[in-house]
């Protein structure tokens, strides 16, 4: 457990380093448990037990410094909307479907009970886009690009989309979108979804990283607000998360208000924060909730925001230093390529 909390320092994107980032709040259960079982049953007499113990205390720290922020300890990054009725609101509903999962009504039911104006669907096959295809009478803007592969993505939205582009930029097969919505009062946003391969044997993270980190700095050139949300497959606390807020600028509204874990949802003890919705200073957040679920092995989970680009400065947003610059070059140096762009 020691060795397991530690490991992760390690700047590396070998797959057995990277995977570490995900138990780090089960990883500190079990080193609380080990260090009370070991001081009472053995306590410390000697100066190794005392070593042992205070090297156990030092990784739980450690961990603990990796995940306090998405507790009520930190004060939330995310300002909350005052405006008694705003205009310019909207609601997006992610939800990893899981291929696999046959629960296609359920599914449908969730959607009708929330009413999202913006639904990005990941891991749709065709049989998936086949059994939800009444949604196209309820979205009249759509993006599809269902696969076989577990990284097929669907996107549908009430409002009215521009400039729409399927995108692979870093691996083939592994999509991602690109759209400016616009409202119906005319205020425009743009929108990227993302859903890049998570670490597993003979997969290092640098594909992962590298896609990451190129939508940040797409995000944070962009000439409108931005919006990044899809599946990760990486939690909210690791290295390569925090880098992508600080390059893009994005705030994370889970900080100072919970974890809202979204994976697994058939593990309870085993619940990570894969799911993921940042957004420019110029929103404020109404709502969030993670939904029920439906047989997936992630939970939905719903955004409200308020677009309010007056009041953007009160936001303390995240910013990179010319270190955290280097590093993500290079991360996006390891695996640039030219993108292979359609037009959706």
């Amino acid at each position: 457990m020691i060795i397991f909390s530690f490991l992760p320092l390690i700047k590396s994107t070998y797959w057995w380093i990277r995977i570490l980032d995900f138990p780090r709040p089960q990883i500190a259960f079990f080193l609380v448990v080990i260090s009370g079982t070991y001081a009472f049953l053995y306590g410390a007499p000697t100066l190794p037990d005392k070593f042992f113990l205070l090297l156990l205390g030092l990784a739980v720290i450690n961990e603990v410094l990796h995940f306090y922020k998405f507790t009520i300890l930190c004060p939330v990054e995310a300002l909350q909307s005052n405006l008694e009725a705003p205009k310019n609101t909207f609601s997006i509903m992610i939800s990893n479907v899981r291929m696999s999962n046959t629960r296609y009504g359920k599914f449908l039911k969730v959607v009708r009970e929330n009413d999202p104006d913006i639904l990005l669907i990941n891991e749709p096959n065709h049989k998936w886009a086949q059994e939800i295809a009444e949604l196209d009478k309820v979205y009249p803007y759509c993006i599809k690009c269902p696969l076989e592969n577990t990284y097929g993505m669907m996107f549908f939205s009430k409002f009215k989309l521009i400039n729409e582009e399927k995108r692979f930029l870093v691996e083939e097969g592994i999509p991602s979108f690109y759209a400016i919505v616009e409202m119906p009062t005319g205020k425009r946003f743009d929108f990227f979804t993302v859903h890049p391969q998570p670490p597993h044997i003979d997969k290092n993270t640098d594909t992962r990283e590298g896609e990451l980190l190129q939508v940040a700095r797409m995000a944070k050139a962009s000439r409108y607000a931005s919006i990044v949300a899809g599946d990760l497959n990486d939690v909210a606390w690791s290295h390569t998360t925090n880098l992508f807020r600080k390059i893009s600028g994005l705030l994370d509204p889970r900080i100072g208000r919970g974890f809202y874990n979204t994976y697994n949802a058939l593990i309870p003890f085993f619940r990570y924060s894969l799911d993921h919705i940042f957004y420019d200073s110029a929103f404020r957040l109404i709502r969030l909730k993670r939904l029920r679920g439906f047989g997936s092995d992630h939970f939905p989970i719903l955004i409200r925001l308020s677009y309010e680009p007056q009041d953007a400065d009160e936001h303390d947003a995240p910013e990179a230093d010319q270190e955290e610059q280097a590093e993500a070059q290079e991360l996006i140096d390891n695996v640039k390529d030219e993108p292979l762009n359609e037009k959706a």
